[in-house]
């Protein structure tokens, strides 16, 4: 799931205040696991209200299991932008041509095939049921 790549060293990551949690590697919330030039997002998880830039770094630093956000609450602040700090409600986000509104930095569109991971859709229904 994650990219192969030479173990990075974590840092204390802060973005406009907020602290981001997990194994983030630089500023701008890229991780241990995801690390491209376009992996520039933290999630905020709605089990905890903390950013984590993945759902593996929530996975191994968290004591807690992740839960997704209902689509009742998609008009939430859960997403940061690690360029510009701005935070993107998750429809803004999902709606965004994985572009930033307010900076333009391009986000990576790849990170759509986990939304099941992080909100709630089909497939994290199903996943759930089971």
């Amino acid at each position: 799931m994650a990219q192969q790549a030479p173990l990075l060293s974590v840092v204390r990551s802060e973005i406009r205040g907020i602290n981001i949690f997990g194994k983030p590697v630089d500023q701008q919330t890229r991780c241990q696991h995801w690390h491209s030039d376009l992996d520039i997002i933290a999630i905020k998880f709605h089990c905890c209200e903390k950013y984590f830039p993945c759902f593996s770094c929530h996975e191994e630093t968290a004591d807690h299991a992740p839960t997704v956000w209902p689509k009742a609450e998609f008009d939430t602040k859960a997403i940061l932008c690690g360029v510009c700090g701005t935070e993107l409600s998750i429809s803004d986000y999902q709606n965004s041509n994985n572009t930033c509104p307010n900076c333009k930095s391009a986000f990576n569109p790849g990170c759509s095939k986990h939304y099941h991971l992080y909100f709630e859709t089909d497939e994290s229904l199903v996943n759930y049921i089971r």
